[in-house]
């Protein structure tokens, strides 16, 4: 499995890459708004692209998803259905801009190549929010960042769900590398001892 993180975008998104190492499957986690980019990342890689997988409906993490779409149409692209009309303060509805969009929740898993990404409903920074873990990796979109979590005073928001899925998180068994939706890498070990959102469960 490999991992490449691209920064994108106004807001310094992250998106990443995530690569089967033995077929060459690739699902792209949150393309924020740089198609070309991440097209260009994949054909270096020699990457097949079989998923575009959004944790939640923000126009930062979804911009490009259209027009990734567009170049890679039998890759198949992924939305909790509480944002599937988008979510925050600008209307960007990827229902309506992604042909064939299609919706997961929680306890749904995708094959990619030999591995398998598993989905955890996350709500709170919005209503659809996604955790996506394959192996010993956790992309935690805006739910959980290093020392910190996503804003719960946006249109779309459940605030009142956040500290069941911050429990969630921190009872995972062992150790996760942690891959937000912005900010850098951080690990599950690291933020259940430091992260004061988790601590005050």
């Amino acid at each position: 499995m490999k991992i490449i993180r691209k920064v994108l975008g106004e807001l310094d998104t992250n998106c990443y890459i995530l690569l089967d190492e033995t077929t060459r499957e690739a699902a792209v986690i949150d393309p924020a708004d740089d198609a070309p980019a991440l097209r260009a990342a994949l054909e270096a890689e020699g990457a097949a692209l079989r998923y575009i997988l959004l944790t939640h409906g923000h126009r930062d993490h979804t911009l490009a998803a259209p027009a990734l779409h567009a170049l890679y149409p039998d890759a198949a692209a992924y939305i909790h259905p509480a944002d599937k009309n988008g979510a925050g303060i600008y209307h960007y509805p990827p229902a309506e801009l992604i042909p064939g969009l299609r919706y997961y929740d929680d306890g749904d898993a995708l094959p990619l190549g030999t591995l398998t990404v598993e989905v955890l409903h996350t709500p709170g920074h919005t209503g659809g929010s996604v955790c996506l873990q394959c192996g010993d990796a956790l992309f935690t979109g805006d739910t959980l960042f290093a020392g910190s979590i996503g804003r719960l005073d946006l249109p779309g928001a459940t605030p009142e769900k956040m500290p069941r899925s911050l429990k969630r998180l921190a009872a995972l068994d062992g150790d996760r590398d942690v891959y937000p939706g912005h900010m850098e890498t951080t690990t599950l070990a690291r933020e259940r001892q430091g992260n004061p959102y988790l601590r005050m469960l």
